[in-house]
């Protein structure tokens, strides 16, 4: 049996289930887009790495400029699947509350990634990878050693939303089923999350994924594994369009390419490769001359999506759909974002000071896991040796987010992780160089 849209819809939230009315002028769903935006880790999200870490041009992407355009994106794919299927939405909803869970859940969707963007998701992993022997870590569980070592950023803002803001471990944000749901690009845990270890639940989060899934009738897949909800789909188009289009306006800033050899790529987003603008032969900069090409790229890689939302729209509401969006479109557009992948693949990614600044915070962030996960496990009961001086003043730095001595040692390092990972790239910098006696920066 497919899904059905008044369950999908439900206006309940996590961690407080007495349903509270809407205010005039803001639903519920509006609550959502509020709360996300008024948070400590939204905001954070100014100052950590979207691609190029720490650079001093401010045209350049951040996760916060990131994340609003890939919000305004999805509003609009939201509005459209809405207005698609406006006869299957219960009589309280409209297609703008699909575009606002939408726009909510883009907004989110980076909003547990550490500092220094992939470069440190991959820090973190390679961490764990290699201290995986000691006797720090000697008691987890090998899925919650897993988890550490496979360290998810996807997984790490559910933790974000439904634990860490606002309501210390008691619901976060206390957010919608709707728009958590909408959140989770990966529902299931990291046993499946197959060759690229793309997972959205940490062991910690089980139960609020299963509790998801129940509330908002997605089909269950296996244990711990569920399929997504219809609107994640659009979080992950309105995701890669601004990836394609936006990562090669930064490479231009830049001055990694020139707008000559991303205008072939962007007239293919545009499925017009004849398109021609008077502004491409006057003496206009390269971002004004990238800006005609923009939206109308923009514009028609969301009809691609929309047309391919559509057509798979059947195996979308039976769990069954396993495709892209963007990928299953307009042929000009998957030939496109295909080229924009290899190019930024090629030039992009191996750009030298690009390179420096990761290869800095795979140490700094290196340095700051060795000092709280060492504390984490001094301070634990059964840790063998009794905390020092530095192990206290350590936990003393976590603050509310310093475990308890009597805690699983799996919890207590996810507490770890959740201070460090929560950290801007300059606060990273500058405490890994306290920490680390300001030694070898």
């Amino acid at each position: 049996m497919p899904m059905q849209w008044p369950q999908l819809l439900t206006t309940k939230r996590y961690g407080h289930e007495n349903l509270t009315s809407a205010e005039i002028g803001r639903s519920h769903f509006h609550k959502d887009h509020d709360r996300i935006i008024f948070s400590s880790a939204f905001r954070r999200l100014g100052r950590k790495t979207q691609v190029h870490p720490l650079t001093l041009n401010d045209h350049i992407h951040t996760r916060l400029t990131h994340s609003i355009e890939v919000g305004s994106l999805g509003r609009s794919l939201g509005i459209r699947v809405g207005e698609l299927i406006a006869d299957e939405l219960p009589p309280w909803s409209s297609p703008h509350d699909l575009g606002m869970i939408v726009q909510s859940a883009c907004l989110a969707h980076d909003i547990g990634n550490p500092p220094f963007g992939h470069a440190g998701e991959y820090a973190i992993r390679d961490w764990f990878r290699r201290h995986s022997q000691d006797q720090r870590f000697a008691s987890l569980h090998p899925l919650e050693l897993q988890d550490l070592q496979t360290f998810e950023g996807n997984a790490q803002g559910l933790r974000v939303v439904t634990k860490i803001e606002n309501n210390l471990f008691d619901g976060g944000l206390r957010l919608t089923y709707p728009t958590l749901g909408t959140l989770i690009k990966y529902p299931w845990t990291v046993e499946k999350g197959g060759d690229k270890g793309k997972f959205s639940v940490f062991q910690s989060e089980v139960d609020t994924l299963n509790q998801l899934g129940r509330e908002l009738g997605l089909i269950e897949l296996g244990e711990n594994h569920w399929c997504r909800h219809p609107l994640t789909w659009l979080v992950e188009a309105a995701d890669d369009i601004c990836y394609a289009i936006l990562d090669l306006e930064d490479a231009i800033e830049l001055h990694i390419l020139t707008f000559d050899e991303v205008k072939p790529i962007l007239l293919q987003l545009c499925g017009d490769l004849d398109f021609d603008h008077e502004i491409f032969t006057s003496q206009a900069s390269a971002r004004r001359k990238i800006s005609a090409l923009r939206g109308k790229a923009m514009e028609n890689m969301v009809e691609s999506a929309i047309v391919a939302y559509r057509h798979h729209y059947p195996a979308i509401m039976s769990g069954q759909y396993t495709g892209e969006l963007l990928a299953d479109g307009d042929p000009m557009v998957k030939a496109g974002l295909a080229t924009a992948k290899r190019i930024a693949r090629e030039r992009v990614f191996p750009n030298n000071r690009k390179a420096e600044l990761e290869v800095g915070a795979y140490t700094m962030l290196g340095v700051l896991l060795e000092a709280f996960c060492d504390a984490v496990y001094e301070a634990h009961a059964d840790s063998p040796a009794q905390p020092g001086y530095r192990t206290e003043k350590i936990m003393n730095l976590m603050g509310i987010h310093a475990p308890e001595p009597d805690w699983p040692l799996y919890q207590s390092y996810l507490r770890a992780i959740d201070f460090i990972s929560g950290m801007t790239d300059n606060y990273c910098i500058y405490l890994a160089r306290q920490i680390g006696g300001g030694l070898g920066y």
